[in-house]
């Protein structure tokens, strides 16, 4: 079989732009696996790309998607980390060939091994989402044991993820949710929670160590006020950033960084470890099959699911 189908897009519009076309399958190029994807979840960058390039001012046409979970079914030449029949996650490159096909090539270490607790469509929730909070909270904030962070939409994709890595190092966490996500939130370890919706969080929220603000606009200015000097600020929603958040961290003597995911072999074997030892779980709002695409982008732009969605790539 040299061809394949994916989900794909000739102009940038409304969820109705993606259509299941017929390609050529991907073939390994040198240190890279193929890998037979069994589930691919969905981000919000996969929405904002369809609909307008992205932050990487994409062009169509292309197929989108980042987070995979399948089967490696070949290798390219020098390629030893994974075997033909391994179960692996992980996050695709930014640039080339998307999630959203039946098959995907990528270098060898953006997968590692799918941890044997979960199943295909809850490792394709993770890369993504998990990489972002373990790169911000760890690698950019170094969170430890005793701080205090603020996560803002702590039920979305990054955030109850984030609030989980979180506890995990010892920190105590606020989080900032409707009402209704907040018992999810306090199964997963949040410690105190804010209803966005009736309180402002700059009031009552005070003395964090770092703030993971995903949301853009006038939340990061309001953050500020939350962080003790010297406290770190990461920004996420990088195309609506306010732009004045930098300087008028540094005017407070607080660290202002804006952070974009990356692949990160070193930070999944660490997701996969928290996922091994029960510390990790990513909530699954909905699962639908590859060919609904388009409502599965619908249900995503609603900003209302807790967790992630993912599809499936049924045969």
């Amino acid at each position: 079989m040299t061809t394949m189908k994916a989900i794909s897009q000739d102009v940038l519009g409304g969820p109705e732009v993606l259509q299941m076309v017929e390609i050529d399958k991907p073939v390994p190029g040198p240190t890279e696996v193929l890998v037979r994807v069994e589930a691919a979840g969905l981000n919000p960058t996969d929405w904002k790309t369809r609909a307008s390039g992205g932050v990487l001012a994409s062009a169509p046409p292309f197929v989108l998607g980042k987070d995979v979970s399948g089967v490696v079914e070949g290798s390219g030449v020098g390629q030893a980390l994974h075997k033909p029949g391994d179960a692996v996650f992980g996050m695709l490159p930014h640039h080339g060939q998307g999630a959203f096909a039946e098959y995907v090539t990528a270098p060898s270490r953006n997968f590692v091994r799918k941890p044997d607790s979960i199943d295909h469509v809850h490792a394709a929730a993770i890369p993504l989402a998990g990489l972002t909070a373990w790169q911000s909270l760890v690698d950019v904030a170094g969170l430890r044991s005793g701080m205090r962070v603020l996560i803002h939409a702590a039920a979305g994709g990054v955030g109850h993820l984030a609030v989980q890595i979180a506890k995990a190092r010892g920190a105590y966490v606020i989080g900032t949710a409707s009402a209704a996500k907040h018992g999810f939130l306090r199964e997963l370890g949040a410690d105190e929670l804010v209803d966005y919706r009736d309180q402002d969080f700059a009031h009552v929220v005070r003395d964090v160590d770092v703030v993971l603000e995903t949301i853009g606009g006038d939340y990061g200015p309001r953050s500020l006020r939350t962080l003790r000097p010297g406290g770190t600020i990461i920004s996420l929603a990088l195309s609506l950033i306010d732009p004045g958040l930098h300087a008028r961290a540094a005017e407070l003597g607080i660290r202002s960084e804006a952070v974009l995911v990356e692949p990160d072999h070193a930070g999944l074997r660490a997701l996969a470890a928290l996922v091994e030892a029960g510390a990790l779980r990513a909530e699954v709002a909905a699962t639908m099959p590859l060919w609904e695409a388009a409502k599965a982008h619908e249900l995503g732009e609603t900003n209302r699911t807790s967790g992630k969605i993912v599809l499936t790539v049924p045969r």
